[in-house]
């Protein structure tokens, strides 16, 4: 039952994952290496729901685009870390419950 609601608990950030993966891997190269920011805006963005989750992650991911301009001085722009490890990122990407915490 744990297992099943840390699951649902973790379906809407998963599938943001998925559409931010999917954008990374079709429309993104199609732009080239333009962005000013290392990560990427659109990894910075990925990296965002995974370790902050989709309300959080959403509003960081914004941000960043916000600051990504023709006139910004870029630079490296790393994803402030979240205050606990409940979550775990997998090879795939996804955010899965973290098992050593009961």
């Amino acid at each position: 039952m744990k297992k099943l609601l840390g699951f649902l608990y973790l379906l809407p950030r998963n599938f943001m994952i998925v559409l931010a993966l999917a954008y990374r891997k079709l429309i993104s190269p199609l732009y080239g290496d333009v962005c000013r920011y290392y990560p990427t805006c659109s990894h910075y963005g990925l990296q965002a729901l995974q370790q902050r989750g989709l309300i959080v992650g959403s509003g960081l991911t914004l941000r960043r685009l916000g600051r990504c301009n023709p006139w910004a001085l870029g630079g490296v722009d790393d994803v402030p870390p979240a205050k606990h490890k409940f979550f775990r990122v997998t090879a795939h990407g996804f955010v899965v419950m973290n098992e050593g915490r009961a």
